[in-house]
């Protein structure tokens, strides 16, 4: 990824009686929310959370999601209008309250 693109990056905390359907995150979420922002999202990915940093602990985070965007404004002006329908969908696949970060690729 190009430096200065913006990412937004959307993580999923694990915990006790939560719940996340992978497979409805990646194939349809995800196309619903690529189609709804087009040609503003410059690059995309998915992860599954595996474990976390010390030896058999389980992972933070059940996935996390990563959206790249030239700019600020870009991410701002594609997002904004279609938010509503974007967080209409999350109760499809999670009952987890998503944590969202943006930040600005450095390396």
């Amino acid at each position: 990824m190009k430096k200065g693109a913006i990412k937004v990056s959307i993580f999923y905390p694990s915990g006790e009686g939560k719940y996340f359907d992978m497979e409805y995150y990646a194939n349809q979420h995800v196309s619903m929310v690529a189609g709804l922002l087009g040609d503003s999202v410059i690059g995309a990915t998915v992860e599954r959370g595996l474990a976390g940093g010390a030896p058999g602990e389980r992972s933070p985070f059940e996935a996390m999601g990563n959206l790249y965007f030239e700019s600020m404004e870009s991410f701002q002006n594609s997002f904004g209008p279609n938010a509503d329908e974007i967080m209409t969908d999350v109760p499809n696949y999670t009952n987890i309250e998503p944590q969202v970060m943006i930040s600005e690729v450095i390396i």
